[in-house]
Order: structure tokens, then C-alpha cells, then sequence
């Protein structure tokens, strides 16, 4: 009996050690064995790194204004990888086939296709289906934009579906958005020009984050990137390097659906530098005032300053609002500003142009270093070269002539007779030498990509030019009276006025300093093209200053409108004969008057450059515009106050202009000039260089696609989105005081902060 239950225990000990040790062997096979297996099997968290853009610096100007800052935007972005990712997992569970449509492409010129997968109508039925329930669906281009970007970034880089989000809708967006698969609200630092128009061409734009622009090595290591905003023209492109925000890590903790459940870590993105400018803003706002309250479709301002060659103005009409382009400009109001006529996109200050009787100031110089500029020529009403009769203004406008004269009165009246004989005795040498001491006839070296270099004829550039042709005395005449292929630009003129005003060729520049919070990072030192005193006594200099005092002063000037009551002022004026192609392609009149100027006499402290398209004079539009200009800059040192203001858009337009004058104090020697300056150079058949093509040396911006069909036909918002009210409280926007609006779109973006606080939240 003992025996028989001994067995029995002896069976089930038995049966409980196999039983065990079957049950040992399969979780070895499980855990151990087949681990890898199911590894692959079964979705894990894991963690996403993410790259946070850093908010671009502030553009200020000389005196700490903001001209370019930045304010709190909010945008929808997706991961369209994770659109992807969750469309297959649902086409699994339903058994469905995963939608593909049918790519074609180049493949070494030969054209190929091949199949991938639909991401327009997965992001339609996963994403707009339920944008559509909530009234926040957007129209999209759907080829260009999504299925181009899905292409060539999968999820690497977010695609934008919208931006500038209203506070309603990040509202909504924020309660609903981690439903949706891929989808974020995310922040970001969006540009604001809070002076509006003033100084546009010199301000530039920034274009949106530019997915072609980052290189396969710039992604790597990152599972979500965000690109930068960049300059796309102007100051903003040229500074960019300081301007560009320092970017930031952002690693979050994904569960085992991909969807985000925590923050590991956060490395706050830092604000690029801040980039002070030469320009004085209060100098900027009295130019543009200047030329708008004048009336002025089409012309340029530029004021520097003859110490150390910082341009303290740049003005330029017609022009555009800056904000217009942020954070991209629609492609109507693109394809308006290319189609307009008056190009006021160009930055007129910086394009060559025809200077007429301006360019007898550098000949001037050059008959100095010639040591003839006491030799005195006659002017009978036309000089003859080879065949040709070349007539002085007054001949033409009277049948007169001016006489025998002196450098002096010659520059007073403006006689071409005087200075086709003068530059021929100079010699186009003399003449290229001065030319090339003052920055003519090459790129100024300003800090702008459109810099235009203009034209200084001589034998070498007409043999490149025109190899067949030779050079003649009567090519020279041309040049000295700023005729024929002459061309230069207002800031080169200006230059040219500030060397003769201060003895000293200066390089204009636009950056003053660069700064990283309160401490300097770069300071910009004036660059000296040429000393003057090294190459001309200080008499021969005097002697071409006398000559533009009496251009103002003396009872037979060309430009007593410039007159300013207790200020001594000295120019030149000077109108060039051009044509222009209307509407009809049919050539048209459209002279250019220029004034060049500084003052005071002694000590100048401004040099001045006007242009005034259209005009009948120089004396009788140009010279009352620089006479506003120098009135008031020069009053800001006595006490007069102006506070810049936001400017308007000019449209610009093709009107003859006979005076200008201004309401407040009407210029009756504008009008006594315009009627007594002849000053028009010589007969021309030259077209202007700003009409012709249009758009030339424009850099585009990032453009609003328009949407097209498929990015139209799955939008339906029935609902309306709900009225949010702002939360009065420390979050996104920061502490505010109980009685001010908190509106994201109007609070300056500063640095990581903001995007870490939304982040967190």
C-alpha cells in the first residue's frame, strides 16, 4: 500500500518537473530565443528629435528705431510620414488596398514611371475629412505644394498646411489636434517692418523656410526639422548670417502609436543678432516725405554723409509694403507689382541712370589734374567733331551762346560748350583716372546685392563694347557733359558730392554694428576709396566748390530753388534727354532730372543725390526736393522734432512733371528755374535703363500657391469656428496686465521663450 502511493507521488513529482520544464523551455524560446522576432513585431515608444528655427535679430537704425522686428505667429504643420504611417495601419485592420497614383519623371532625358503612394487622398480622407467636422479645412495646392514636398522629404521636414492662425483657430486647433495623426500647432517668429513703406528697397524681405535649400546632411540626425526664414533681398539677405536665429532641440516621447506623451528635453533656440544700420530713420522718413508730398510718380533720394561715407537716407518711389510678403505673398499681388509699369520694386537709388550735367562735377576734377582748370573756353552755340555740330543747351533754347568762361561760371551755367573742349584737353584718361577715384563706372561696394555699377566710357570699354567702332574726341565730348553711354547711379552721384565736399573719396556702406544682446559683435569701419588732397591741391578743389556755390547762389544759377535762409548750400543740377516705351511699345519722352548737393559750404555735413523721372529741370524739380531734404535734416541739430511715422504705398505713375513745390511754402524759384533752366545736354535717342525688361535683378519670394482643383474639392466647412476669448494669463504670450488685449499676432517674438512656453503647454 506504502509502495503503490510512493509511485504515484513519484509520477506526479515526475509530471510537474516535465510540466515545469516545458514551461521554462517555451519562455526561453519567447523571451530569449525569438526575441528579436517579436521585437519587430510589436510597436515600442521611442523618442522624436525635433529642430526648433531661432527668431531672427531686429534691424534698428542708427539711434536704436526698429525698423524690422518680429511678432508671435502660429502655424499648422505635418508630419506627413505619420499621415502615412497611420493610413496603412487603418488600410491593415480594414484590409484595403493603400491608394498610389502613377509618377512620371526624367530618368537621364529618358521619361520614366513608377507607382507611389496617394498622400493627397490619404491626407484628404485622414486630415481635411475631420478639419471639414471642425470648420478649420483650408484650400491647398495639392500637386505642387503636398505631393511635390511628400516627394522629397517624407516626414523629415514638416509640410505648412496654414499659417498666420487667428486666435480662434489656434484655439481650436489646440483643443482638437492630437486626434489627428502628424498634425501640430506650431510657433514661430514671423517678420514685421512696423514703419511699413519706409525704406522697403533698402529693408528687402524674408522668404519661408526654403525646403530645398537643406542638404540631405543638414537632416540628418534629426527626425523632425524645421527649417529657417532667410533673407531674400535687401539688407535682410545681405545681413543674414547675423540676422538667423540660433535653433533649438526639442525630444519628445512618442508612445507605441507614434503620438507624443511627454517632453524628455528642451534646448531653447536663441535670437539671431540685431543688426544696427547707417540710416537715420528721421532723415529716411523727411526723403520719402519729401518725395511723395512732391508729388513724384518715379524718382530716388540719397543722402550720405561726406565724413565717412554712411548713407544716412535711401529713398525710392513708387514702392511697396514689405509686409505684403510675409509670410508669403499671394500670387495676385506678386504678378501686380511685376506687371506695374513704374517697376516699384526697383531700388532706383542703386540703378544706373543717365546723370546729364552731374557728371560735369567729376570732369571738372579731371581737367584739374590735367592743370588746366585755369584755361577758359568759348562757347559760340556748337562745337563741331568730325561732322557733327554739337550745340550747348542755351543755343537751342534761345540761339545764343554764353562766351568765353572760366571752370567756375561754366559749372554755374552749365555750358556744354566749355566742357566739350575741357574734356577733350583733360583727356579721356584724366578722365577715367578721377572716375575710378570716385567709385564711377564700377559697383559702389555698398551692402546690396543690386548694386549697379554703371558705365564710364573710354577706349577699353568701347572696344569690348563695340569692337568696330574707334574712339573719338566727339565719344569724349559725350562724356563730358554726362551724355551717351554714360550711366551712373543716384548713390554714385552722391559719393561724387560728398568727396568734393570733404576732400575724401569714401566706399558707402549701410551696417554701423552688429549686436548680440548689450554686446558688440562687429563694428564696421569706414573704408577710404581715395584722398583727394593726395591728387589735388586745395585751390583746384576750391575752385570746383566755388563753381557749385554759385550753381545756388549766383543770380545766373541754375538752382536758386535749393536756396536755404542761413545755410550755404552748393550743387549742381542736370537733365538728360531719355526715352521710354509706353503701353504700345512706342518710344515716348521721359527726361531725367538730378540735383546733386551738400551742405553747409564749410564743414559739410550732407551730401545729396535727388532724381526726379519725368521732370522738365533739374533747377525747377530736383533742386526744391533737396532743398526740403537738407532744410530739415540740417534743422534736427537745432531743436526740430519729427517722430517717423509708418509710410504709405507710392503707386508710381508717368506724369511730366514742370515744378515741384511744396503746399506748406511754395517755391517761386522753382518756378523761375523751371522756366529758365535749359539744361537738357544734347539730343538722345537713349531708352531708359528701369523700363526695360521689368523685373530685371528683382530676386523673388516665397509665393502663395493658389489652390488648385484637388486641394478645392475636399474642403467643406459647414461648421464656423467658435468665438475664443483670449486667456489673461502667464503662458504663451507671457504675463499681461489685466487691462491689455492679449493678441498673438501683435507681440514681438523674443527669442526661444515663447516657443518653449507653447511647447510645454
Amino acid at each position: 500500500m506504502v509502495v503503490k502511493y510512493r509511485l504515484r507521488l513519484h509520477l506526479l513529482t515526475l509530471a510537474m518537473l516535465c510540466g515545469f520544464g516545458l514551461l521554462v523551455y517555451r519562455l526561453w524560446s519567447l523571451q530569449i530565443d525569438r526575441h528579436e522576432e517579436f521585437v519587430n513585431k510589436v510597436p515600442e515608444a521611442r523618442q522624436q528629435r525635433a529642430r526648433i528655427p531661432g527668431v531672427r535679430g531686429e534691424i534698428k537704425d542708427r539711434n536704436g528705431v526698429v525698423l524690422a522686428t518680429n511678432k508671435a505667429g502660429f502655424e499648422v504643420q505635418v508630419n506627413l510620414r505619420d499621415v502615412y504611417d497611420e493610413y496603412v495601419r487603418q488600410c491593415k485592420i480594414k484590409k484595403m488596398d493603400i491608394p498610389t497614383v502613377d509618377f512620371e519623371f526624367l530618368d537621364r532625358g529618358l521619361p520614366r514611371k513608377r507607382e507611389e503612394a496617394d498622400i493627397v487622398t490619404m491626407f484628404q480622407e485622414l486630415i481635411v475629412s475631420r478639419l471639414n467636422e471642425m470648420g478649420l479645412a483650408a484650400e491647398f495646392n495639392a500637386e505642387q505644394d503636398l505631393r511635390v514636398h511628400y516627394r522629397s522629404f517624407g516626414g523629415a521636414i514638416p509640410w505648412v498646411y496654414r499659417d498666420n492662425l487667428t486666435f480662434a483657430e489656434l484655439s481650436h486647433f489646440a483643443e482638437h489636434n492630437l486626434a489627428l495623426p502628424g498634425v501640430t500647432v506650431a510657433a514661430r517668429g514671423s517678420r514685421v517692418y512696423p514703419l511699413g513703406s519706409l525704406a522697403c528697397h533698402l529693408m528687402g524681405y524674408v522668404r519661408m523656410p526654403d525646403d530645398q535649400r537643406v542638404s540631405p546632411e543638414e537632416r540628418k540626425g534629426w527626425d523632425y526639422y524645421v527649417p529657417d526664414e532667410y533673407g531674400g533681398a535687401g539688407v535682410e539677405k545681405s545681413f543674414d548670417s547675423h540676422l538667423r536665429g540660433k535653433p533649438g532641440v526639442r525630444v519628445m516621447q512618442l508612445n507605441e502609436r507614434g503620438r507624443p506623451v511627454g517632453e524628455v528635453s528642451y534646448e531653447e533656440p536663441r535670437k539671431g543678432d540685431d543688426v544696427y544700420l547707417t540710416l537715420d530713420a528721421r532723415i529716411q522718413f523727411i526723403a520719402e516725405r519729401a518725395l511723395i508730398d512732391g508729388k513724384i510718380g518715379r524718382g530716388s533720394v540719397v543722402v550720405v554723409s561726406p565724413q565717412n561715407g554712411e548713407v544716412l537716407a535711401m529713398a525710392s518711389v513708387p514702392n511697396y509694403d514689405p509686409n505684403r510678403f510675409i509670410p508669403s505673398i499671394k500670387q495676385a499681388d506678386w504678378n501686380e507689382l511685376l506687371g506695374n509699369h513704374t517697376v516699384p520694386l526697383l531700388n532706383r537709388s542703386i540703378r544706373s541712370f543717365v546723370p546729364g550735367s552731374t557728371y560735369k562735377v567729376p570732369i571738372a576734377l579731371a581737367g584739374c589734374l590735367a592743370k588746366i582748370q585755369g584755361h577758359h573756353f568759348n562757347c559760340s552755340g556748337s562745337v563741331t567733331y568730325g561732322t557733327k555740330a554739337m550745340q550747348c543747351w542755351i543755343q537751342r533754347q534761345s540761339g545764343g551762346s554764353h562766351g568765353s568762361l572760366g571752370l567756375s561760371d561754366a559749372l554755374m551755367r552749365s555750358c556744354n560748350c566749355f566742357f566739350y573742349q575741357y574734356g577733350n584737353t583733360a583727356g579721356i584718361d584724366n578722365i577715367t583716372r578721377v572716375g575710378k577715384m570716385l567709385g564711377l563706372g564700377e559697383r559702389t561696394g555698398i551692402e546690396l546685392e543690386e548694386d549697379d555699377g554703371g558705365i564710364l566710357p573710354n577706349p577699353d570699354w568701347l572696344r569690348q563694347a563695340s569692337p568696330r567702332e574707334r574712339w573719338s574726341n566727339g565719344h569724349t565730348a559725350n562724356v563730358s557733359i554726362g551724355q551717351g553711354s554714360v550711366l551712373a547711379s543716384p548713390l554714385q552721384m552722391a559719393c561724387v558730392t560728398a568727396a568734393v565736399a570733404s576732400g575724401k573719396s569714401w566706399k558707402p556702406h549701410l551696417l554701423k554694428k552688429v549686436m548680440e544682446g548689450d554686446h558688440p559683435v562687429f563694428e564696421k569701419q569706414p573704408e577710404m576709396r581715395a584722398d583727394l588732397a593726395q591728387h589735388f591741391p586745395a585751390k583746384d578743389l576750391e575752385t570746383v566748390r566755388n563753381g557749385m556755390w554759385k550753381v545756388v547762389n549766383a543770380q545766373g544759377g541754375t538752382a536758386r530753388a535749393a536756396r536755404i535762409e542761413g545755410v550755404e548750400v552748393a550743387g549742381k543740377t542736370g537733365t538728360a534727354q531719355n526715352r521710354r516705351r509706353d503701353e504700345r511699345n512706342v518710344p515716348v519722352e521721359d527726361n531725367h532730372t538730378l540735383f546733386i548737393s551738400f551742405a553747409p559750404y564749410v564743414n559739410a555735413k550732407y551730401a545729396v543725390c535727388i532724381l526726379v523721372q519725368g521732370g522738365k529741370s533739374g533747377g525747377g524739380c530736383a533742386a526744391p526736393v533737396a532743398q526740403r531734404v537738407l532744410e530739415q535734416s540740417l534743422a534736427l541739430d537745432n531743436g526740430y522734432e519729427i517722430k517717423p511715422e509708418p509710410v504709405e504705398e507710392v503707386k508710381g505713375n508717368f506724369n511730366k512733371i514742370d515744378m515741384v513745390s511744396y503746399g506748406d511754402t511754395p517755391n517761386l524759384l522753382a518756378a523761375l528755374a523751371a522756366q529758365e533752366d535749359g539744361d537738357t545736354g544734347t539730343e538722345s535717342e537713349r531708352e531708359s535703363t528701369d523700363t526695360s525688361p521689368r523685373g530685371r535683378q528683382i530676386p523673388a519670394p516665397s509665393i502663395k500657391r493658389e489652390a488648385d482643383t484637388a486641394g478645392r474639392a475636399a474642403v467643406k466647412n459647414a461648421a464656423e469656428v467658435p468665438k475664443a476669448v483670449p486667456v489673461r494669463r502667464a503662458g504663451i504670450f507671457g504675463r499681461r496686465s489685466a487691462d491689455q488685449p492679449s493678441q498673438p499676432s501683435e507681440q514681438p517674438a523674443q527669442g526661444g521663450g515663447l516657443l518653449r512656453r507653447f511647447f510645454r503647454q
